[in-house]
C-alpha cells in the first residue's frame, strides 16, 4: 500500500506538544484518571481492581460492546466491532469494502483518511464539497449526481469536521434511503454524535437507519477520553462485521485491557460525561460569540450546530498557513490553516472544547490587534 502523509497528523506532530494553547483541537478537555474512576459503578470498579494485564478479545470486551450498544436503539452487542481509536475503524472498513475498479463518495473537508484509505484500496474517491455560503449543508442532489454504478460506498461525517454542521432530519433520511436505494453501503462517522448544541436535534444513527448503515465512533471526542484509543463499528450487516473482525487480526487484534474498563465506566456515566462536555462547549461558545462580533472585519464563521470544532475565514490579505504560523511563532497559540483538507478559501479549523480557550482567544485576539491594526 501507497498513501501519502496525513498532512493533519504531520501538523501536529510538529506543534501539538510544543505549542502551550491548542485552539485547533477537535476533542473534548480530557478526564482525569481519578475523577473518571470516581464514576465507576461498584462492578465495573470491581473489574478494575482485579483487571490483569493480558489479551483481550479480539471483537472487544463483552460488557463494553454491551454498553456501546446502547447507545443505539435496537442494535445488539454482537452488531458493535471494537478497535484501537476510530482511526483503525476507518482503515479496516474501507480496505474490507473497496478495492480496484470500485468507487467512493466522500463528503469534504474532511479527516484525511476518510478518502486516502479508499485511494490507496486502488478505488476512485469522488470529493463532494459543503460549501460556506450554503451554511455547510449537504446537498443531496450533488449526492445523487456523484454515484456510479460501480459506487460501493458513501462516506459522510455528521456532526461534520471541521465545519461543525449538521443535516436536517429529513436530509438524513433521504441519505440513508439513498444508500438502500443504490444498494450502497453508507459509512456514517459520528465521532462527534451526542455534542449537538441542541440536544433534541440529535440525528439517529445511520446503523438504527439503515441495514447499509455502518455507525463509527469513539470514545475520544463527545467522552473527552482520546487517551483510551478506543473506537468502534456498529452495524447490522453480521458478514461485513465478521470481515472487518478478520482483517483486525493483521492489525491490532485487540484492544488495551485498561482502556476497555475504562471506556465501559464512562459509558455507564455518559450523563455524567456528556454534561460535562456540553457546559464546556457551552461557555466557549458564548466566548467565540463575542470574539467574532468584535473582529467580524477580520473572520467570518458559520456558528456550529454541533461538535467541537468550527471552520472561521480569515478575511484579512494574509494566506491563512502564515496567519497560523506567525500566531504560533509570536503566541503560542495553535490553530489548523485549512491547507490541510486541501480546501481553498482562507479557513482554519479552531477547537471548542478545552478549558483552556479562554487565555488561547485572549492571545489570538492581541496578536489580532496587533497586525491587523
Amino acid at each position: 500500500m501507497r498513501i501519502p502523509d496525513f498532512k493533519l497528523e504531520r501538523y501536529f506532530a510538529r506543534w501539538e506538544f510544543s505549542a502551550p494553547y491548542l485552539l485547533c483541537t477537535s476533542d473534548i478537555e480530557g478526564w482525569r484518571m481519578a475523577d473518571l474512576l470516581a464514576l465507576a459503578d461498584p462492578e465495573a470498579r470491581a473489574r478494575w481492581e482485579s483487571l490483569t494485564l493480558g489479551y483481550t478479545e479480539s471483537t472487544g470486551l463483552p460488557a463494553l460492546r454491551e454498553a456501546i450498544a446502547g447507545l443505539y436503539p435496537g442494535v445488539a452487542a454482537e452488531q458493535v466491532l471494537t478497535f484501537a481509536g476510530a482511526e483503525e475503524a476507518v482503515f479496516v472498513l474501507v480496505n474490507v469494502l473497496l478495492g480496484a475498479g470500485d468507487h467512493a463518495v466522500v463528503t469534504w473537508p474532511g479527516y484525511q483518511s476518510l478518502y486516502e484509505v479508499a485511494r490507496a484500496t486502488g478505488a476512485e474517491v469522488t470529493l463532494l464539497p459543503l460549501r460556506e455560503e450554503d451554511g455547510w449543508a449537504l446537498d443531496m442532489d450533488a449526492v445523487r449526481r456523484a454515484l456510479r454504478p460501480n459506487t460501493r460506498l458513501m462516506v459522510v461525517n455528521f456532526p461534520h469536521n471541521p465545519t461543525g454542521s449538521l443535516p436536517e432530519p429529513a436530509v438524513f433520511e433521504e441519505l440513508c434511503a439513498l444508500a438502500e436505494e443504490r444498494g450502497v453501503y453508507l459509512l456514517s462517522d459520528e465521532v462527534y454524535r451526542l455534542l449537538e448544541l441542541a440536544p433534541a436535534r440529535t440525528l439517529p444513527a445511520a446503523v438504527e437507519r439503515t441495514a447499509r448503515g455502518v455507525s463509527l465512533g469513539v470514545m475520544s471526542k463527545a467522552f473527552g477520553l482520546a487517551g483510551l484509543r478506543v473506537g468502534w463499528l456498529a452495524c447490522r450487516d453480521a458478514e461485513l462485521l465478521r470481515r472487518c473482525a478478520a482483517y483486525k487480526d493483521y492489525t491490532t487484534i485487540c484492544n488495551s485491557a485498561p482502556s476497555e474498563v475504562l471506556a465501559l465506566i464512562a459509558l455507564r456515566a455518559r450523563e455524567q460525561v456528556l454534561a460535562r462536555s456540553r457546559a464546556i462547549l457551552e461557555e466557549n461558545l458564548k466566548r467565540l460569540d463575542a470574539f467574532f462580533a468584535r473582529h467580524a472585519e477580520t473572520f467570518r464563521w458559520v456558528r456550529p450546530r454541533a461538535g467541537s470544532v468550527a471552520f472561521p475565514r480569515l478575511l484579512r490579505d494574509m494566506p491563512v498557513a502564515t496567519f497560523c504560523q506567525e500566531l504560533v511563532e509570536r503566541e503560542g497559540v495553535l490553530l489548523l490553516p485549512g491547507d490541510v483538507y486541501e480546501f481553498p478559501g482562507n479557513h482554519f479549523r479552531m477547537g471548542l472544547g478545552r478549558t483552556q480557550l479562554p487565555e488561547a482567544l485572549a492571545r489570538l485576539e492581541r496578536f489580532c490587534e496587533a497586525t491587523f491594526r
